[in-house]
């Protein structure tokens, strides 16, 4: 294996986890959003402030037009991504191999990939752990009320994608991993190591899981 893809919904853990598998690994570490970035977390911290037209793009949109808006980016971003993968995973190549991590790995744009050398695993969740993690990262109860409403809106949409992504994901017969129950990112990329050790193509273990 020369690159793993680890895909999922916002707050799933999935930057912790794949920086864990790309130390044992010795793999680079890349996430999707680093290629592109469509509007991100609608909530400021001490360090950043929400630009104007963050707020607006959560303000003015339903969580339909929210997910129609995020599928569309990652259809555009989907030909970076696919190109970065042919070039880590090409026989010979001098790159070190790579665990590349993001929501933008969509199940349908995985599971048409025919590279050698690539595996891929979705992360996924409860919504109340999500929900949990972004209202302690947006500080939710010390929020106003107008960022309570954007938080509220980043949630809806992050909880109806996953919905979708799951769908999918299954669809495609392709292997996800519960990231919840409380387990540690060590024993969760014990877990991303061994599907992916399993998966006779991108995506889908030898057993057609």
């Amino acid at each position: 294996m020369r690159v793993l893809l680890i895909g999922g919904t916002s707050n799933v853990g999935k930057s912790t986890v794949a920086q864990v598998v790309a130390e044992r690994l010795k793999f680079e570490c890349l996430s999707t959003d680093r290629l592109a970035r469509h509007p991100g977390r609608p909530w400021r911290t001490p360090e950043w402030e929400v630009p104007a037209h963050v707020v607006e793009h959560y303000r003015s949109l339903t969580v339909d037009e929210l997910i129609a808006s995020v599928l569309g980016h990652y259809d555009r971003l989907w030909p970076r991504i696919e190109e970065l993968v042919n070039v880590h995973a090409a026989e010979g190549s001098s790159r070190k191999g790579l665990v590349l991590e993001g929501s933008a790995l969509w199940p349908a744009h995985v599971g048409r990939l025919e590279v050698p050398r690539t595996a891929a695993v979705w992360l996924t969740t409860d919504d109340a752990l999500v929900r949990a993690r972004v209202h302690a990262a947006g500080r939710y109860t010390a929020a106003t009320d107008e960022e309570q409403q954007l938080i509220d809106k980043f949630l809806a949409r992050t909880e109806h994608y996953q919905a979708l992504m799951i769908d999918a994901i299954d669809r495609w017969g392709m292997d996800r991993i519960d990231a919840g129950g409380g387990r540690s990112a060590a024993q969760v990329a014990d877990a991303v190591l061994a599907a992916v050790n399993a998966q006779a193509t991108v995506g889908r273990s030898a057993d057609g899981r």
